[in-house]
């Protein structure tokens, strides 16, 4: 006789974080000496350093590696990959949405750790990339499928509920809260086509447009 599975051991089973996640290219890099920073330590903690001009740097090259560096959770690796993620796309301004299509393997790849501290950084990163470029939340829209499924599992999870009291409420923040400001910044920068591709990933979600 076949053992029933319980619905509700199902359910929790999509809010739990995967583990063996596997290297990132962008520790390697790091650890190659093929990345363009330097790092400086002190009380505050660490602070990364370009050693080049980084409007110069090969965006398709470059942002990705740090991308990928989003699901480090070991120091100093994931706050070098955060920086740097964030000063790329502060000075990258249209050579951002070239590179779309290189970051969505990054980003859902982040995102499927069901980790809340990294689903929290990648997020953030979303939302910077769409606000960077008028053209990256457009060229986000062919991507729905792959990055919008966690956000629809997590989407109405409420923080306070056993295990996910943790890296969301230290910072302030709610990750439902989060995914919800992620998919209307989505929506409002995606063009016409992004409400209905949203709608379709995250039946909750509603248009902040149209309402």
């Amino acid at each position: 006789m076949s053992k029933k599975r319980n619905p509700m051991t199902s359910r929790e089973g999509a809010f739990t974080e995967r583990k063996n996640v596997s290297p990132t290219k962008f520790r390697a890099s790091y650890q190659r000496s093929d990345l363009p920073v330097a790092v400086d330590s002190n009380v505050s903690g660490v602070k990364l350093r370009w050693k080049v001009q980084i409007e110069s740097l090969d965006y398709n090259h470059y942002l990705p590696i740090f991308f990928d560096g989003l699901r480090e959770t070991s120091e100093p690796f994931a706050t070098i990959a955060d920086q740097g993620v964030h000063d790329l796309l502060n000075h990258g301004e249209e050579k951002v949405a070239q590179v779309v299509p290189q970051l969505i393997i990054p980003i859902k790849s982040a995102l499927e750790t069901r980790n809340r501290k990294i689903m929290c950084r990648t997020l953030r990163a979303v939302q910077h990339l769409v606000l960077a470029s008028s053209l990256a939340g457009e060229a986000l829209v062919p991507y729905y499928r792959q990055i919008l499924p966690v956000m629809n599992v997590f989407k109405n999870r409420n923080s306070n509920t056993g295990d996910a009291i943790d890296y969301s409420q230290q910072k302030g923040e709610n990750l439902g809260d989060l995914i919800e400001d992620t998919l209307q910044i989505l929506e409002q920068h995606g063009g016409e086509d992004a409400f209905i591709n949203i709608k379709y990933m995250v039946p909750t979600y509603e248009s902040v447009i149209f309402n």
